[in-house]
């Protein structure tokens, strides 16, 4: 037994190589009696992606202290429904002033496990605000400095992004969090291979979960921008050292239903029919540089 603990039940095994074909590390072999076992250095190389375990047709695959008698089988997906969840998925900016159900709240926590991340590198920190008492502290703290920012004269970059909405929030207007009752925030380790895309993916699979759930969702830019902003703010959020917050996500059980989908207007799509590299001027390579990797 190794330190990834893979274990091949030999009676069931077909010999199919399967696990070997599917192994983006390649960490496994076939061995004399084309059974899998770890190659030269491969237990080393293993991401812990569990595709060994997945891929094997027979269940003869064990790995990481996981069984195949544990993982749910595969489904066959209505692409149709899919796409109707995907079109009729909305920002939602009115909620219901109440806290979702604690079985509902657990479902969308859980199914987080299984968001995708650049490497197969699970290492993301969910922050979840599941009290709407909670929520409405962090509300009235965030609004309340908000208005003084705005109000006092403070220059800022700030109160460049909020004097916008500066009249609403005078008035006592949540045009921060949208009265949403919880909200969820996304920090990232800052030497994570894909450090502001693995949480962005995270969000993306949890609103579409959510909606399938009948739970509202909104991206909150503001939210995130007030996290940036006000660090007493972040603190709250128990962000691990060596973490950054990347992004926010409002949710709740939304006060306003939609019947139809949107039509959108299309986003430009080209074919790439053929590869012609030309060269390229040092100018332009600066200015690749400068507009594919600053901000």
């Amino acid at each position: 037994m190794t330190e990834k603990n893979l274990i091949v039940d030999k009676d069931k095994c077909v010999s199919c190589g399967l696990c070997v074909k599917d192994c983006i590390a390649y960490a496994l072999e076939l061995d004399e009696n084309k059974k899998p076992r770890f190659s030269n250095g491969g237990e080393n190389r293993c991401i812990q992606c569990q595709h060994c375990l997945a891929v094997c047709p027979v269940g003869a695959i064990s790995i990481l202290n996981k069984k195949p008698q544990d993982s749910d089988p595969v489904w066959e997906q209505n692409p149709n429904a899919i796409f109707n969840l995907i079109k009729s998925r909305r920002s939602i900016r009115h909620y219901k002033p109440e806290n979702l159900d604690e079985q509902t709240m657990q479902k969308l926590k859980d199914m987080l496990n299984w968001t995708p991340t650049g490497c197969n590198f699970h290492k993301l920190h969910f922050a979840f605000v599941e009290d709407k008492e909670v929520m409405d502290k962090i509300r009235t703290h965030v609004n309340t400095k908000l208005i003084k920012i705005l109000t006092e004269g403070l220059v800022s970059k700030i109160k460049t992004k909020f004097s916008h909405y500066k009249n609403a929030l005078l008035k006592g207007e949540d045009v921060i969090f949208r009265g949403a009752p919880h909200m969820v925030v996304v920090s990232a380790p800052i030497n994570a291979p894909c450090v502001n895309i693995d949480p962005v993916i995270a969000l993306s699979y949890f609103e579409l979960y959510a909606h399938s759930l009948g739970v509202g969702t909104c991206w909150c830019g503001f939210a995130h921008i007030c996290m940036q902003f006000f660090p007493e703010l972040a603190r709250q959020m128990k962000v691990p050292e060596g973490y950054k917050i990347v992004y926010v996500m409002l949710f709740g059980k939304p006060d306003v239903k939609y019947s139809r989908t949107t039509q959108p207007e299309p986003f430009e799509s080209v074919t790439i029919d053929s590869f012609n590299p030309q060269k390229i001027s040092l100018t332009e390579k600066i200015k690749h540089f400068f507009v594919n990797t600053i901000r």
